[in-house]
C-alpha cells in the first residue's frame, strides 16, 4: 500500500480543510479527468485516484480512520479502498448539472438547430434597405412518415436494449470495485425506439435535407457585420419541437465615391484653385441626389463641409445622418503658355501678400520662443 498517494494530496487540499473544501476540490478534479470528457490515456487511472480519496476524506470514519492509520490493506476492513461500489460516471454529471443532463428522455421534445447565413449586398442596399430571397440549406422532418421513421401505418418500438432510456449501463469490475458506465445506446443509438418497417423517403432517419426559399427583408440603415434574425427559419425541432432560428449576417460592399461611418456619409470633391481662391457654387452628388453647396473665398483645400440630414437613415431612431464633404484643390497640369503667364503675373502681384505672410509666420515664431523661454 505504500505506492499509493496520499488522498490529501491527490485533492489539493490540506489536512485541515473543511468538507466544503473537500467537495468543491473533488468536483474540479472530477469534472477535469471524467473519462467522457478528458481523452488522455491516464484520465480514467486519475479519475479513478480522486473518486477513490473523496470517497474517504467524505466520509467522518473513514477520514478519522485514515487520519490515524493512512492506507491500509481494505480486506482489513478500510472499507472504500476496495470493498466500494464508486457508482456510474453519471453521478458526477449529476451533481454538475443537478441530476438532468445524463437521463434526459431521448424522446421528449427537441428545439432545432439555428442556422447562419451570410449575404452580400451593395452599398446602396445597405442604406435603403431591400426584400430579397434567399435559399438555406437545412434538415426537416419527413413529410412522408412525419419525423417518425417509420413505414407510413406502422410505429417504432421500445428498444428492447435499453427499454426506451438511450442509454446503456456497463458494468466493469476493477481493483478499486465496481464501476458502472453509462453510454449511449448502440441498439438506438440514444433514440430509445427501434423501427422495424423503415420509411422509404427518409430511410428511418425520420428527417430530410431539403432546400428551402426563403424572404427576407433587409431595413433601411444596416451596416457591415449586423445581422437579422429570422424566427423559426433554422432547423427543424426533433419530437414535436419548434424549429431554431436563421440569422442572416451582412457583407456590405464598398462604394466607388462614398464612405461610411455609422449613419454619416464621407464623400471628396475636387475644385480647381480658382473656385478655392474665388468661391464658387458647386454641385455634390449625395445618396439620393445632387445639391448645390457654396464654397466660401479662401477655401482651404481639406476643408470639410456638412449637409445636414443627407446620410443613412437612422436604424433605430428618426431620421437622417450627415453627408460630411472633403474639398481637395486641384493642382493644374499642362497648362497653356498664356496660362502660365497669368500665373506669373498674379505671383508677381502677390509678392506683397506673401512677405506679410512670412512676417507673421516669423511674429508667430518669436512668441513661441518668448512663451518657452518663459518671457
Amino acid at each position: 500500500m505504500a505506492d499509493k498517494r496520499d488522498y490529501y494530496e491527490v485533492l489539493g487540499v490540506g489536512k485541515d480543510a473543511s468538507d466544503d473544501d473537500i467537495k468543491k476540490a473533488y468536483r474540479k478534479l472530477a469534472r477535469q479527468y471524467h473519462p467522457d470528457v478528458n481523452k488522455a490515456e491516464d484520465a480514467e487511472d486519475k479519475f479513478k485516484e480522486v473518486r477513490e480519496a473523496y470517497d474517504v476524506l467524505s466520509d467522518e470514519g473513514k477520514r478519522d480512520t485514515y487520519d490515524r492509520f493512512g492506507h491500509v490493506d481494505p480486506n482489513q476492513g478500510m472499507g472504500g479502498a476496495g470493498g466500494a461500489d464508486f457508482g456510474g460516471f453519471g453521478d458526477i454529471f449529476d451533481m454538475f448539472f443537478g441530476g438532468g443532463g445524463r437521463q434526459r428522455d431521448p424522446n421528449a421534445p427537441q428545439r432545432g438547430k439555428d442556422l447562419q447565413y451570410t449575404m452580400t449586398i451593395e452599398f446602396v442596399e445597405a442604406v435603403f434597405g431591400k426584400e430579397t430571397e434567399v435559399t438555406i440549406p437545412r434538415e426537416e422532418n419527413c413529410d412522408t412518415c412525419r419525423g417518425t421513421g417509420a413505414k407510413p401505418g406502422t410505429s417504432p418500438k421500445v428498444c428492447s436494449t435499453c427499454h426506451g432510456t438511450g442509454q446503456q449501463e456497463v458494468v466493469q469490475n476493477t481493483p478499486f470495485g465496481r464501476i458502472a458506465n453509462r453510454r449511449v445506446c448502440q441498439t438506438c443509438r440514444g433514440t430509445g425506439k427501434m423501427i422495424v418497417d423503415k420509411c422509404g423517403t427518409c430511410h428511418g432517419n425520420g428527417r430530410l435535407r431539403k432546400q428551402r426559399r426563403i424572404k427576407v427583408n433587409i431595413p433601411a440603415g444596416v451596416d457591415d457585420g449586423q445581422q437579422i434574425r429570422i424566427s423559426g427559419e433554422g432547423e427543424g425541432g426533433k419530437n414535436g419541437g419548434p424549429a431554431g432560428d436563421l440569422y442572416i449576417v451582412l457583407r456590405v460592399k464598398s462604394h466607388e465615391f462614398f464612405d461610411r461611418e455609422g449613419d454619416d456619409i464621407y464623400l471628396e470633391v475636387p475644385i480647381t484653385f480658382a473656385q478655392a481662391a474665388l468661391g464658387d457654387d458647386i454641385e455634390v452628388p449625395t445618396l439620393t441626389e445632387r445639391v448645390k453647396m457654396k464654397i466660401p473665398a479662401g477655401t482651404q483645400t481639406g476643408k470639410y463641409f456638412r449637409l445636414k440630414g443627407k446620410g443613412v437613415p437612422k436604424l433605430r431612431g428618426v431620421g437622417n445622418g450627415d453627408q460630411h464633404v472633403k474639398v481637395t484643390v486641384v493642382t493644374p497640369t499642362n497648362l497653356t503658355e498664356e496660362q502660365k503667364d497669368l500665373l506669373r503675373q498674379f505671383g508677381g502681384l502677390s509678392t506683397q501678400g506673401a512677405s506679410a505672410a512670412e512676417e507673421h509666420h516669423e511674429s508667430i515664431f518669436d512668441r513661441m520662443k518668448k512663451a518657452f523661454r518663459g518671457e
